[in-house]
């Protein structure tokens, strides 16, 4: 890859100004795949919901990140329609040119991207769901490059009041899409499996989970004692306790953190290259 000039990421804040530790795990993502890559990879960052900061088609790679509230708190709002005319112009961009660029949404983009192209049903959960959980891959997350190395199912961080359901097999064939992973098995719980992950397109590709979360911000999250107190109430002290735990297991979120976003940074500019 090192003969690759100047790769340039747009990492999307949907944070509206609420403090986070998502960005935090991103940028740090960027740098780490920057120092193994021995890559000149510049980032620049846009505070969409804040600032109204938008990029355009100058870079190569687009990640957006999660961000809390309602996923349908922008609709008539400019910086919605900036996002989504964003992606627009993205995938007509990707349509006529060989240089494609990537893009990957996470959980609170993840709903609006959902949102934007119809492949389900936004809906708020019954009760919020904040923790480590099990993720299980489809036949065809099995398949995906993104995954490669993750066992199944493999753990991450959840962090969510809404959820993707009921998904539209008509709009996924329609445009390409495939669903790639859904919510972990509750046989006691008589609710449908929510979508966890979707290939939109060959260049776009998003997870309601956050694949950037590690073991620093887990912590400090999970001693917030309304957080504490939250878990506990609704998954009881042996949950929380192993959270707590699973923090330093190797095979756990550390591992999902260290190949998601990695993986997706080498397909797409294993794709530059080839170009």
């Amino acid at each position: 890859m090192n003969n690759i000039n100047n790769i340039k990421v747009a990492v999307i804040d949907m944070n509206n100004g609420f403090p986070n530790q998502g960005m935090r795990g991103i940028q740090e993502i960027l740098h780490r795949y920057k120092i193994d890559h021995q890559l000149t990879l510049t980032v620049d960052i846009f505070d969409i919901r804040q600032k109204g900061e938008v990029p355009d088609l100058s870079y190569n790679i687009y990640i957006s990140s999660g961000g809390p509230g309602n996923p349908y708190d922008g609709e008539g709002q400019k910086w919605e329609s900036d996002f989504f005319d964003l992606l627009d112009r993205i995938d007509d961009f990707n349509l006529i040119h060989n240089e494609k660029k990537h893009v990957f949404l996470i959980c609170h983009s993840f709903q609006l991207g959902c949102r934007k192209y119809g492949l389900g049903n936004v809906t708020q959960r019954k009760s919020n769901a904040f923790g480590i959980f099990p993720i299980t891959l489809t036949a065809a997350g099995e398949s995906e490059i993104i995954f490669d190395t993750l066992p199944n199912p493999f753990f991450s961080v959840d962090s969510r009041d809404w959820q993707v359901v009921q998904p539209d097999t008509t709009a996924f064939e329609k445009m390409g899409a495939s669903l790639l992973a859904i919510e972990k098995e509750r046989p006691h719980v008589d609710l449908e499996r929510c979508v966890m992950a979707i290939r939109f397109s060959p260049y776009m590709i998003g997870t309601q989970f956050h694949p950037e979360a590690d073991p620093i911000g887990m912590k400090m999250y999970l001693s917030l004692e309304e957080k504490k107190e939250l878990i506990i109430k609704n998954h009881g002290k042996e949950k929380y306790d192993d959270m707590i735990d699973s923090l330093e297991n190797p095979d756990r979120i550390m591992l999902t953190q260290r190949v998601i976003l990695p993986n997706f940074l080498d397909e797409a500019i294993n794709t530059l290259q080839e170009v």
